[in-house]
């Protein structure tokens, strides 16, 4: 099989957006794994021949990471091919590789870069991709300019709230619906001598994309979705009055001692799943987290015996468009 150049899309439920600056990672690589000697008769190839070698380029660390090589395993070992991954979160890696005619045979990245690269891509069509196996939302999100490009591999819903239900309930507090109340209910914690929110962005080289999400959705509550996309298309500069604002509401939760967890240094210094779980101790060390559809795991893992709908639940950023 020869090699092709091929970009399959990580499609974000919630377009990710970079809004702050992180430091940028060093790529890491994985062990390749080695080629089997003859392909399972029950695995579909698509050519893919004994002693080829692809390359894969993705975002994922750690347990993400693991568990996109463990869905491929399978693959590998019934097709024989070498499989080379390796992880960033440096958009100028790929870049630089694409620009100098030596990309990553499959790339797991941002939809948002989707029409940046819409030369590069092989149509999913010219791969023989069964189009009929795909709902027509799932392969618009894919499609530039007519031509379908790119396959949604993970979905991820970020504009979630988790909280206590046990808790709020003995607290007397309720869900809130508005963005106003969603404030108000913030203040009204403070007031009961509470900390509302964990804010942990410590992720590695990753670190401060919960800030990014959360700054996005806060976009999306004050300006909505249009004025978002502007953003991301450059057709609204990132100095405008809407973004600075933004982040001055984020920053009023995420820097205070008051309204968050350990203040501007826990916000900077826990990690991301250790922030989740803030939320659920006993006692609770702040009665809200905002992060996406994994955190219901994350609390199953660590506190099996809390149910689902009881002690720990969601609900959606008031607000939020789009």
């Amino acid at each position: 099989m020869k090699t092709k150049s091929l970009l399959v899309i990580s499609i974000i439920v919630i377009l990710t957006m970079v809004l702050a600056s992180c430091a940028k990672a060093t790529p890491v690589a994985t062990e390749a794994q080695e080629p089997m000697t003859a392909p399972a008769t029950d695995i579909d190839c698509m050519g893919a021949e004994a002693g080829d070698t692809i390359s894969m380029l993705y975002q994922w660390s750690g347990v993400e990471e693991e568990n996109l090589n463990k869905i491929l395993a399978p693959l590998v070992e019934a097709c024989g091919f070498v499989l080379n991954p390796e992880s960033t979160r440096d958009q100028a890696l790929l870049d630089t590789r694409v620009q100098a005619g030596t990309p990553p045979d499959i790339t797991f990245w941002n939809v948002t870069q989707l029409s940046q690269y819409e030369t590069e891509l092989i149509a999913m069509t010219d791969l023989g991709i069964n189009g009929d196996n795909y709902a027509d939302y799932w392969k618009s999100i894919g499609t530039v300019n007519g031509k379908w490009l790119g396959l949604p591999v993970k979905a991820d819903p970020k504009t979630l709230i988790w909280y206590s239900p046990t808790n709020f309930t003995t607290d007397g507090y309720t869900i809130p619906t508005t963005w106003d109340e969603l404030d108000a209910l913030v203040e009204k914690m403070v007031a009961d001598g509470k900390v509302p929110w964990s804010t942990g962005m410590e992720s590695g080289d990753a670190t401060g994309w919960t800030g990014t999400d959360f700054i996005q959705d806060i976009l999306l509550v004050t300006q909505g979705p249009d004025y978002v996309m502007g953003i991301i298309d450059g057709t609204i500069p990132y100095n405008d009055a809407g973004v600075k604002a933004a982040y001055e509401i984020y920053g009023k939760w995420a820097m205070s001692d008051t309204y968050a967890v350990g203040g501007s240094a826990g916000t900077v210094s826990v990690g991301f799943n250790d922030a989740i779980l803030k939320v659920f101790s006993t006692p609770p060390e702040a009665m809200m987290v905002k992060q996406s559809g994994f955190a219901g795991g994350t609390v199953k893992d660590t506190y099996p015996d809390l149910v689902y709908g009881t002690d720990y639940d969601f609900f959606g950023v008031p607000g939020a468009q789009g």
